[in-house]
């Protein structure tokens, strides 16, 4: 039976034993691995209380103490722990376990993808390996012996590097491995397969040669070049920007289909899930190329911030994910428009964090307090933890974070850590008082920044008043850029504000006219802003703010001023300035990427989030509505732009990726309009890049094009041999703008490539619908609704961290109109009957009926 017992940050305590060194050997069998873990010990308390380790779905064989074993009655064994007593102070602890890979469907621990077998264990999938002290500030030496059949497994990976290998009998062989860097047991990792590999390799600016390999599926050795690739320019730029290089003989990533999160940073060996390793010209769209080298940074990057200096206790999560999100961040941004890529951030910040942080769930990146630690990883603790980095970054400056950086890891490196000591490490190398800045760490919910103008023509003088709202919360401190634009043709001033105070005033001389305020430039805090502008000044920021992103976002603003509108007044007509806005981008001289970027509408979730009880429908038809007429109006210009960044051969560079970005926003409006639906049609049949094949799909999936139904099963004949491609079929499918989505739906579950068992495939339909089609995942009959509920009491005893995941927008009901709210919650307590609920699902339903 679950613990629903909650864990308290402000409960922890060191452990009181320490291990130092852990030999492992695995002798796998799909039903009955056999594990052997012979771990050296020391008292590190001076009580004589017991050792308890973490166990669970275990099977018990031996336990021995100084080789000597010990019988039924020398210790205890629970659903979730093993209690030994001991009075040694140093001891030599040896215990055999027996688990099941096969029927391990929650993907935690050691188990079963496709033919391989794989292990996660972060954050606490170990204990369903061996019993062990399965906590992060638990560091020891491990050392893995693997031993399989060589022709089913002629690949046994472990951490560290290779330190030696042989033939046994019975067509069996070993390979052992010696990670010589302590090391917590989420870190630890586990592969066994048949695989193809992409050899590589590394010098690193000392000199040193790393043997670099990518262990693919059979058949997919073409699509690891451009990881390959990626994970060159992460180990060069991490060299560059910080002055970290890489520390063992060999670092390794393998592909899997089968696998709970994105990816995981195990020391030396990588586990990725697929989808963030394969992409070549055919299969992968310029999106999934952009996200495969994030990934592939993000997890090289944790081989310094996350695992040469780990986190103390879970509450510290954000330690090593929102640092790490902020250096691959910055690290896409150097490599491709550093502009578009910090939109993109903020659009996943606005439209799903900010709903996160007003919804029942609601934490600090550090939280206080949690059931089940998989329901922390969050948008919360890596987006918004990112944005904390930021900050300070900001802050700061470029060259004393950099300090800080080098100082945080010369205090700390072979350690586990909290937060505090990464701020402090900051504060110490930058001279720079950081105390009040602690706050972001301890108040959840977004910030409030409220913003009032004063302009006096006669002293030129223009007053700035900025004030922070954090429900009862301290005041924070805030890093507000602004860029201050007197018009057309003259230079603007850009400044830091420094917001440490509930209200400040700031005072600018030297103005004969109101100056036009560019607020938050860069996105400087994740706040939300109360500051009505007019259209005239909107438009005025959209051409003339220096920063970028404030030009993308008095754009949205201007849109969702109208958004907001029609959905008051259907037949709203939209003013000419609006129109002209689109003119003016469509005809400007910028990058094709930017334009894109201006060009797209706010999506239903940004808009939802900043609508109180929100009618979906109401909205979505204020969106469509408005689209259309945009589309109507300029149809000429749209269809210009459309052929004028046609490409008639494939590139993947940054240019030609800004080009079908642009172009295919354009197409997304003309689609709305019937006369123009067959430039769909074209673009499938002509289309040499999958981009451009999905933009196309998904387009006519909203818009009922005739042609829709023949060109998707054209796609599934092409590539039903292709997971990945076929999880984008899954995709589009669930997002067809139809009441017989419904039927589709059930249709779709009973397919033969369709497992709930998959994490990629559940995700890829169940996920799609209820994120991408709100129309009828929200309607007013209740289906929808009733197909996740039915959905959730599956995985809920397949996969309870899939299921945990899914459930994300049934939690936040509160920001959807009255009936909703009732549909909603009625279901909710329908699923809070579920026999044997998962602790990861009754944590979410707990806080959601409460709130």
């Amino acid at each position: 039976m679950s613990d629903f017992t909650p864990r308290y940050l402000a409960d922890y305590r060191e452990a009181n034993f320490s291990i130092a060194t852990v030999e492992l050997t695995f002798a796998l069998d799909e039903y009955k691995t056999r594990v052997t873990n012979r771990m050296k010990l020391s008292r590190v308390a001076d009580d004589n209380q017991p050792l308890v380790l973490d166990g669970e779905h275990l099977t018990l064989v031996s336990v021995l103490i100084d080789d000597q074993a010990l019988n039924a009655e020398q210790y205890q064994v629970s659903d979730s722990s093993l209690t030994i007593a001991i009075d040694r102070k140093e001891f030599t602890l040896e215990i055999i376990t027996e688990i099941n890979p096969v029927e391990n469907t929650a993907l935690e621990g050691l188990f079963k993808s496709g033919d391989a077998y794989c292990t996660q264990c972060e954050a606490e999938g170990f204990r369903r390996i061996s019993y062990y002290l399965d906590r992060p500030d638990v560091m020891a030496i491990f050392t893995t012996k693997i031993i399989a059949d060589k022709v089913q497994f002629p690949y046994l990976l472990s951490n560290g590097n290779k330190i030696a290998e042989g033939d046994l009998a019975d067509g069996q062989h070993f390979v052992q491995w010696h990670d010589p860097f302590p090391k917590p047991c989420y870190l630890f990792a586990l592969v066994a397969g048949d695989f193809d590999v992409l050899s590589d390799h590394y010098r690193t600016g000392s000199g040193r040669d790393v043997a670099l390999e990518i262990f693919v599926d059979k058949g997919n050795i073409h699509k690891a070049h451009h990881a390959m690739a990626s994970l060159k320019h992460s180990m060069v730029w991490d060299e560059k920007t910080f002055g970290l290089e890489y520390d063992l003989d060999i670092y390794m990533i393998v592909a899997v289909d089968f696998f709970n999160m994105g990816a995981m940073e195990n020391k030396g060996l990588n586990v990725f899930n697929s989808k963030f390793v394969l992409a070549d010209e055919k299969c992968a769209t310029d999106v999934d190329y952009f996200n495969v080298e994030a990934v592939i940074a993000h997890e090289y990057f944790h081989n310094w911030t996350g695992n040469r200096v780990t986190c103390r206790d879970w509450f510290q999560l954000s330690l090593k994910e929102g640092l790490t999100v902020f250096r691959d961040q910055q690290f896409s941004a150097d490599m491709h428009s550093a502009a578009v890529t910090r939109i993109q951030n903020v659009r996943v910040l606005r439209s799903m964090q900010f709903a996160e942080d007003a919804g029942p769930m609601a934490h600090p990146i550090r939280p206080e307090k949690v059931i089940e630690m998989n329901n922390f990883y969050t948008l919360t603790v890596y987006e918004k933890g990112a944005e904390v980095i930021r900050m300070i970054h900001t802050i700061l400056g470029a060259e004393k974070f950099r300090k800080g950086i080098d100082l945080y890891f010369a205090r700390f490196d072979g350690m586990a850590v909290t937060c505090d000591d990464f701020i402090n490490a900051m504060t110490d190398a930058s001279a720079t008082d950081l105390s009040q800045f602690k706050r972001w760490y301890q108040q959840a919910g977004t910030p409030q920044l409220r913003v009032s103008e004063h302009f006096d023509a006669v002293s030129c003088e223009y007053q700035l008043t900025l004030e922070q709202n954090n429900g009862n919360n301290p005041a924070l401190h805030i890093p507000v850029g602004i860029e201050l634009i007197s018009g057309l043709g003259q230079s603007n001033q850009s400044q830091l504000l420094q917001l440490t105070e509930q209200k400040q005033t700031w005072t600018f001389q030297d103005y004969h006219q109101k100056p036009v305020l560019a607020l938050l430039t860069g996105f400087s805090a994740p706040v939300r802003t109360q500051f009505l502008q007019s259209d005239q000044e909107l438009q005025l920021l959209m051409t003339c703010a220096t920063d970028e992103f404030c030009r993308w976002d008095a754009g949205q603003k201007l849109l969702t001023t109208y958004i907001v509108q029609a959905m008051q007044q259907p037949t709203l007509n939209l003013p000419d300035n609006l129109y002209q806005a689109f003119k003016d981008l469509l005809t400007a001289d910028m990058s094709a990427a930017f334009k894109a970027e201006q060009l797209t509408l706010p999506s239903f979730s940004e808009l939802a989030d900043n609508i109180e009880e929100v009618d979906p429908i109401a909205l979505l038809n204020a969106i469509d509505s408005v689209k259309q007429c945009i589309a109507k109006a300029l149809a000429p210009l749209f269809l210009q732009q459309y052929q004028q960044n046609m490409a008639t051969v494939y590139a993947n560079d940054g240019n030609a990726i800004g080009k079908r970005a642009l172009k295919n926003v354009c197409l997304s409006y003309l689609a709305t309009l019937s006369e123009y639906q067959k430039l769909l049609t074209e673009q499938y049949q002509h289309a040499n890049n999958m981009t451009d094949t999905l933009a196309t799909l998904n387009f006519s999936a909203g818009q009922h094009h005739a042609a829709f139904s023949s060109m998707m099963t054209d796609f599934e004949s092409k590539w039903s041999d292709t997971p990945l491609v076929m999880d984008k079929w899954f995709a589009i499918q669930a997002s067809v703008n139809a009441e017989s989505i419904y039927d589709n739906l059930s249709q779709l579950i009973s397919h033969p490539l369709f497992s709930l068992k998959n994490p990629n495939r559940a995700r890829a339909l169940i996920g799609a619908f209820i994120m991408n089609n709100p129309r009828y995942f929200h309607c007013a009959s209740g289906r929808g609704y009733q197909f996740l509920i039915e959905q959730l009491r599956l995985l809920n005893d397949i996969n309870p961290q899939v299921a945990s995941r899914l459930i994300t927008p049934l939690i936040q009901f509160k920001a959807f109109d009255k009936p909703r709210q009732k549909l909603i919650k009625t279901k909710l307590e329908q699923l809070m009957q579920q026999v044997n609920l998962s602790k990861d699902l009754k944590e979410k339903l707990d806080a959601a009926l409460e709130y």
